[in-house]
């Protein structure tokens, strides 16, 4: 095969223009491609990252990882009926839903009454998109007469998209697929940690993303999250391990749940052995991990690896790098996790009113080409926002332009579920929660760029 790369980020026009600029077939610089043992043709990994420890690996039952279970974030496939800025509005969607679910299931059993053969039940049952959103996990249901109920302490904070906290519907009967993280997140009093990455086969850029409550499957593409502990029921515990109480620290909660460390003892021995200091703790290790996760040189270097694979961690040589990045690994992490209650950016308010309005519809840039400001509304425009600000970018763009996209007014066009983020701010009586998110994200933003230029190399310790 022959190829050539004509550039990314291009669209339809400009690549057409590229290839008639080169006149003939015979006129482009081709590469001929041999593809490697991992039937890599283009983008070919590198040999090395294969010699570093994975994160975790669910193939194979003995190889040595640094965690011990991973999970994909929750995929609900109903996200307008699950999610909502409105805690309100989303309790009144699931009572809505789960009501007519239920009258469906009853509307089902009657026509079946008297029949020797149940008909198909997607046939029988209401498809309003407005009154229910079936899928076929549901259907599965319907089709067995299961009547659900609404249940209150299934409404938890999730993290949807970056810097983007909406409540949630965490239930796996109105969740197409849960997952691990029941484990991971099994209630709002559970704490937890996990850290997740872009997933394995994705067109993004690799990139990740601390959480410490439910993560969306797409918050990062596809994303896959190791946690710093799981949780589980203590009759599944006793189970799973004979005699629960052997150990004390393994005593169950109120809530009936065992915590577990999700980082391997051997990860952990093997640290402590290479730098001789038994000092060393699995939140060290943890911190390390996420520090360099986000070291430019790792990525830019192993980028071809972390499109197909997931990530695998080096060894920093010398006992100062490792500390270096799990430092920067907690200071990213406290920036990333308390993103709502950091000091804002001190953005300029530009006000064309006198009646200060912080309500927002569609936040965007005054064009193209002005990144330095945003109109937040009629009569409020953010200004000052510097160009670091813009360096930082996770799961595919600038965070701050996640802000800009996800906290506006929507109305989903065949459930016609509304969904606005002022709700959020309401809720929460702070009126001026989006606008101080803004600068709050600019700020996160700015020191996160900080952190990573003073990030030793680890490209260079690989080859000395």
């Amino acid at each position: 095969l022959r190829y050539h790369d004509i550039g990314d980020y291009l669209d339809r026009e400009e690549k057409l223009a590229i290839i008639a600029n080169f006149g003939s077939i015979d006129a482009i610089p081709w590469q001929k491609l041999t593809p490697n043992e991992s039937g890599d043709w283009i983008n070919q990994r590198n040999p090395e990252f294969e010699g570093f420890v994975a994160l975790g690996d669910k193939g194979e039952t003995d190889a040595a990882t640094i965690f011990e279970t991973y999970s994909g974030g929750v995929k609900t496939n109903r996200d307008d009926w699950v999610y909502n800025f409105s805690r309100t509005a989303l309790e009144a969607n699931m009572r809505r839903m789960i009501d007519n679910y239920n009258a469906e299931v009853e509307r089902y059993e009657r026509v079946c009454q008297g029949q020797s053969k149940r008909p198909d039940v997607a046939s029988v049952v209401n498809n309003d998109p407005r009154q229910i959103k079936w899928t076929r996990e549901l259907l599965a249901d319907a089709g067995r007469l299961r009547h659900h109920a609404y249940e209150q302490e299934s409404v938890v904070p999730g993290i949807y998209r970056p810097f983007a906290k909406q409540w949630m519907y965490f239930n796996r009967r109105f969740n197409n697929t849960v997952y691990l993280m029941p484990s991971i997140f099994p209630t709002p009093r559970h704490p937890n940690l996990a850290i997740s990455v872009t997933g394995a086969g994705e067109n993004k850029e690799f990139s990740c993303l601390i959480v410490d409550s439910v993560p969306n499957l797409h918050l990062i593409s596809a994303g896959q999250c190791f946690p710093l502990y799981t949780y589980e029921k203590a009759e599944a515990a006793l189970s799973n391990k004979g005699d629960l109480f052997a150990d004390p620290s393994e005593q169950a909660d109120a809530d009936g749940y065992v915590r577990r460390d999700a980082i391997t003892d051997a990860a952990l021995a093997d640290y402590r052995d290479f730098y001789g200091d038994d000092t060393l703790t699995k939140e060290d290790l943890f911190y390390h991990v996420y520090g360099l996760l986000h070291a430019p040189d790792y990525r830019e270097k192993f980028a071809a690896d972390l499109r197909k694979m997931l990530p695998r961690i080096p060894c920093p040589a010398r006992a100062a790098d490792f500390w270096a990045f799990s430092d920067a690994g907690r200071a990213l992490a406290d920036l990333h996790l308390n993103y709502e209650t950091i000091e804002p950016y001190p953005l300029q308010e530009v006000l064309t009113s006198t009646v200060e309005d912080w309500r927002v519809v569609k936040m965007r840039y005054p064009s193209r080409t002005d990144k330095t400001q945003i109109i937040v509304n009629a009569h409020l425009t953010l200004k000052g926002i510097p160009p670091e600000a813009l360096e930082y970018v996770v799961n595919g763009k600038p965070a701050i332009e996640w802000v800009m996209e996800r906290y506006q007014v929507t109305t989903d066009k065949d459930s016609g579920i509304h969904n606005d983020p002022n709700a959020w701010a309401d809720e929460h009586n702070d009126p001026r929660y989006i606008v101080d998110l803004v600068g709050r994200v600019v700020r996160v933003s700015v020191e996160t760029v900080r952190i990573l230029n003073e990030l030793p190399s680890v490209v260079e310790q690989l080859s000395t």
